[in-house]
């Protein structure tokens, strides 16, 4: 790929791959994510969508393929400091309150201190911790430290985010104010890389997706895109009762397994 054609997007990979031993845990991934989109990566748990994410914020080195982030190789390190990222798993010291664990990140990225103030009062305000900056993270739930995550994952302003299942841990009022989060990012132009296996939620918030599976993309365009293709879709339900059996039926054949 051309270094200009790179640049222009926030995300290009080729035929990236990722084997763990003889696990494969990406395989050919080729997609592209532009400037200033939503872009979802739509898959169930253990179809790689972790590997892809770690991959392109350089945790993880691909076994084959290529990939640019804004524009540089994956993995470059000057570019890693104009991403976001919240991982799908985390863990901040109980001890440290909230506005310490953020100013520990500026530390870490390199910011200068004159500006971590407005960065972590921007934050804790965008992600709705304002009001328990001085709190220590012991006493935070789940769905708060969700929250302060996400706020890590905005300081300084990346150009890039990249979430992975930033909604897990929190109410349908937490999910709403991602989602609006999502969208002030979007509008400031930075693009988001959002990994979800809820479907609802990509359909809400993204321009594009790819779905994907066992490693691999099975499908990639608009919402609208993906729902026209010709197909069948599968779905498994146990526990069915026999009233609600007798509507489905309505809908296509039931098989019992």
């Amino acid at each position: 790929m051309e270094a200009a054609d790179a640049a222009s997007l926030a995300v290009h990979t080729q035929d990236l791959a990722k084997r763990y031993g003889k696990t494969v845990a990406l395989s050919g991934l080729t997609m592209s994510v532009r400037r200033a989109e939503v872009f979802g990566f739509l898959g169930p748990n253990g179809a790689g969508k972790t590997t892809a994410v770690k991959l392109l914020v350089g945790l993880a080195l691909p076994t084959a393929g290529e990939g640019w982030v804004l524009g540089a190789p994956i993995g470059d390190l000057q570019t890693r400091r104009r991403l976001g990222y919240l991982p799908e798993l985390f863990r901040y010291q109980g001890w440290m309150k909230a506005r310490e664990v953020l100013g520990l990140h500026c530390e870490l990225s390199g910011m200068p201190r004159s500006e971590w103030k407005t960065e972590i009062d921007l934050a804790l305000e965008m992600v709705g911790l304002a009001d328990r900056a001085d709190d220590k993270v012991e006493g935070f739930s789940k769905g708060m430290q969700q929250r302060l995550g996400l706020g890590v994952a905005l300081l300084g302003r990346p150009e890039l985010v990249l979430l992975d299942e930033p909604t897990s841990a929190l109410d349908p009022v937490g999910r709403h104010d991602v989602r609006e989060i999502i969208r002030q990012l979007k509008a400031r132009g930075t693009a988001v890389f959002l990994n979800s296996h809820l479907l609802s939620e990509v359909e809400q918030i993204c321009d594009r997706l790819a779905v994907v599976d066992h490693g691999r993309v099975i499908a990639t365009g608009t919402m609208s895109q993906i729902l026209g293709q010709d197909g069948a879709v599968r779905v498994r339900v146990t526990g069915l009762p026999a009233t609600s059996r007798a509507g489905l039926n309505a809908f296509g054949d039931l098989e019992d397994e």
